[in-house]
């Protein structure tokens, strides 16, 4: 069996999509119906990249007790999972450098991280006013220095005298705005079904 390179694909949605595919459709063409520990690495690490935890638990429950004992790279990649599971932001980050990945799971993990980061700051912009920056470093698993800079590259406050972050409010997605024709013809149907 081929295994496709995830180097080029690690932080493209479009191919990971296509590479999960590849992946499961391998799962299920396996001899016995049991892959090689590669392919559930690379499958479990895949679904945790889109946040597909659904996926990622019942991939880890099929995987046989065996292979998981073999492997320790699929543990931990599995131990990363269960800090995703828990929201647990400051120990997903210190269970993917607890490892030393193999290349071809390298790519998927650093992407992992990096989405999670971004992930952190779009929560910390939506939940708080404003933020220790010890704790907003803790929840993007940077040092304070470099947290509180990249605070500052997106646009946020940041007070030295309080040690605070203060999150600048993400804009609103735009109201999608329907052309008059269409909004007549929508409210045409509508009383027409009323007077039925």
């Amino acid at each position: 069996m081929k295994m496709p390179s995830l180097v080029t694909m690690a932080d493209n949605p479009v191919s990971n999509k296509k590479l999960i595919h590849q992946l499961e459709n391998q799962e299920l063409e396996a001899p016995g119906g049991i892959a090689t520990p590669q392919v559930y690495a690379q499958l479990l690490a895949l679904y945790l990249l889109q946040n597909d935890m659904n996926n990622a638990r019942y991939l880890w429950k099929r995987i046989p007790s065996a292979i998981k004992s073999a492997n320790l790279e699929l543990g931990g990649i599995w131990s990363v999972g269960q800090r995703i599971w828990q929201r647990d932001f400051p120990q997903i980050y210190a269970a993917v450098c607890a490892q030393q990945w193999s290349e071809t799971i390298q790519p998927i993990m650093e992407s992992l991280r990096d989405t999670t980061r971004r992930r952190a700051f779009g929560l910390v912009a939506q939940a708080y006013t404003s933020i220790s920056a010890d704790d907003f470093a803790a929840f993007v698993g940077l040092p304070v220095e470099e947290a509180v800079k990249g605070a500052i590259e997106q646009g946020w406050q940041a007070d030295p005298a309080t040690q605070m972050v203060i999150p600048r409010k993400p804009e609103p997605p735009p109201v999608p705005l329907i052309p008059n024709e269409q909004q007549l013809a929508r409210l045409t149907d509508y009383v027409a079904f009323l007077e039925n």
